[in-house]
């Protein structure tokens, strides 16, 4: 799953955010940064050449995607950890930063307290989340794809979890209830561009958790090819470009 998610998904959704989250990570001149969700290390790498003097630590409680993420930006240190609860010291870093990750924490305010805890005094919080699923024209096309293909009940992973938090005055109460001020919330909207509508649909069904619910519901083959085929009917011809949009945010203790 890792390796289909970094060659499908990390270009075309992952790396025009992460971007401008490093900018906005440089701007703030941190000499130790904490990655939580590191994923396969997309934002981590960008860190390591916008910041090259700052230590980095990336996390991720996936090993896989850990293992991954350390041969991607070998210039982190690497390590398998639950945000819930960080092994590390308190105040240990001027920069916490994780991209699209809060969304999967089972408890945010618990996590978002481990954060203010390994924050050193004036540090900050920098990350973003998905905004609704109808902002993001990619994942609205998959999700008709999906519907098609099981019409009685299809998987509603990315409705629930990426863009199941996507009320920033909901995420602005669990940080405000973990020790928090926002200092920034913005609405931002990039543009994704995929040159193949199917290599798109390849990287969501097989480097994303909707992969498990494909493969145990029915014939993989015949589920790819309908969700392809009304993602290019939502998407129009190759290569595509859509928007997508997402909250971030800046916080300090």
């Amino acid at each position: 799953m890792p390796a289909a998610y970094e060659q499908y998904l990390v270009p075309v959704v992952f790396r025009p955010f992460a971007e401008d989250l490093t900018a906005r990570a440089a701007a703030l001149h941190p000499r130790r940064i904490l990655e939580l969700a590191a994923g396969t290390g997309v934002l981590t790498a960008n860190l390591l050449t916008a910041a090259p003097s700052a230590e980095v630590t990336a996390t991720d409680l996936n090993e896989a995607m850990v293992a991954f993420g350390s041969t991607r930006a070998p210039g982190a240190v690497w390590r398998q950890a639950d945000a819930q609860r960080l092994p590390f010291p308190d105040g240990g870093f001027d920069l916490v930063v994780c991209q699209f990750g809060v969304m999967f924490f089972p408890d945010r305010i618990e996590a978002f307290t481990e954060v203010r805890r390994v924050l050193a005094p004036g540090g900050r919080f920098l990350f973003n989340t998905w905004g609704p699923l109808r902002t993001h024209a990619f994942e609205v096309a998959l999700q008709a794809g999906l519907e098609r293909a099981f019409p009685g009940d299809p998987p509603r992973f990315f409705q629930t979890v990426p863009h199941g938090y996507a009320d920033p005055c909901v995420v602005a109460a669990d940080l405000a209830a973990a020790g928090f001020a926002v200092e920034v919330e913005q609405e931002l909207t990039l543009q994704g561009r995929a040159a193949s509508t199917a290599d798109l649909a390849i990287g969501y069904l097989t480097g994303t958790p909707v992969r498990a619910a494909v493969e145990e519901r029915s014939d993989g083959p015949a589920v790819r090819a309908t969700v392809i085929e009304e993602m290019t009917a939502h998407l129009g011809p190759e290569p595509v470009t859509a928007p997508m949009t997402a909250y971030v945010f800046r916080a300090a203790p």
